[in-house]
């Protein structure tokens, strides 16, 4: 099976991959996502709502699920995973920048460090602000979802504590990983990954 950009597995098939519907809380719009990251997007994507901006549920801007490439490139993207979600993407168009203000873009790194993602408005080349990706293998992904309490898809607030910011540090940042792990560990650090 191919994997997408982050490692995760992709398939024209959506039940292959676990590919879910789920609703954003505060909103009518759903999003197709996998279903074993479906509560860190979900999540986010309500605090996004709520903190960033409201997703405007008039356009048809919003996605999640997509098989298809990179645009421009031969790698699968994260959408083919259903690992990654784009929101209000005619407000954020590919290539765009500063299409937040400052402080949005101080509260979207602040939700992408809480919900274990990766912005596109971060990457080193080419921004793609509407886009937000999972940052982690599937058993950080499970171990945060443990720790923000998410286990219901998201649909209630997550409850982050000073022991739970340390938690997240820790699954976000161990000390000792995996390959695939130190990858996107490196890649956080210097925030060159490649546009989705």
């Amino acid at each position: 099976m191919r994997t997408s950009q982050n490692g995760w597995p992709a398939s024209k098939d959506p039940e292959e991959i676990q590919i879910v519907s789920k609703r954003v809380p505060g909103t009518g719009l759903k999003l197709r996502v996998a279903a074993p990251v479906a509560p860190l997007l979900i999540a986010f994507a309500r605090d996004f709502h709520k903190e960033i901006e409201r997703i405007n549920e008039g356009q048809l801007d919003d996605w999640g699920y997509a098989y298809r490439d990179i645009r421009g490139a031969s790698t699968l993207s994260n959408l083919a995973s259903g690992t990654a979600i784009d929101l209000n993407a005619t407000q954020h168009p590919l290539g765009a920048e500063n299409t937040f203000t400052d402080e949005q873009a101080r509260t979207i790194r602040r939700l992408c460090r809480k919900y274990g993602l990766r912005w596109g408005g971060d990457y080193r080349n080419r921004k793609d602000e509407m886009h937000f990706e999972i940052a982690m293998n599937a058993a950080q992904v499970a171990n945060l979802i443990r720790t923000l309490r998410l286990e219901k898809d998201g649909d209630e607030e997550a409850k982050e504590s000073d022991q739970d910011s340390e938690a997240i540090s820790s699954i976000l940042e161990p000390n000792s990983s995996s390959g695939s792990d130190r990858v996107l560990s490196r890649d956080r650090r210097r925030n060159t990954q490649r546009p989705i």
